[in-house]
Order: structure tokens, then C-alpha cells, then sequence
């Protein structure tokens, strides 16, 4: 599995299924700021520029929604 934190599987799912990073902050409760600071940690272990290539690359890898 991915070695990502909890929250940022959270994130990552939630980019997957499209939300923008407004709605994601409002889903989770947290900040906007936070969000983007998840994604940029998500991207940065996934080694990707992008929420589509995050998403492809964590199925690639043994997916998103695993524990």
C-alpha cells in the first residue's frame, strides 16, 4: 500500500471522485490551506503533477482504498 497518511487518502479519494479543493476542505473540516498542503503531499509521494495522474498512479500502485 501507498504510504500515505490517513487524511491524505481522504484527500486523495476525494479528488478522485472530483470535488474541487473548496469542497473538499468543507468536507473534511479543515481549512483550505490544509488541503492544499495534503494534495502537495500526495502528489509529492505519488511523484505526480496532477489530481489525474495522482488517482491513475494510486491504482497503478494498489489503489486508493485500501487501509
Amino acid at each position: 500500500m501507498l504510504k500515505l497518511t490517513p487524511r491524505e487518502r481522504e484527500v486523495l479519494r476525494l479528488l478522485a471522485a472530483g470535488l474541487t479543493y473548496a469542497q473538499m476542505a468543507q468536507a473534511l473540516g479543515i481549512s483550505l490551506h490544509t488541503v492544499c498542503a495534503h494534495v502537495k503531499n500526495v502528489y509529492r509521494k505519488l511523484e505526480v503533477h496532477n489530481a489525474p495522474a495522482a488517482v491513475s498512479r494510486a491504482f497503478a500502485l494498489g489503489g486508493i482504498y485500501e487501509n
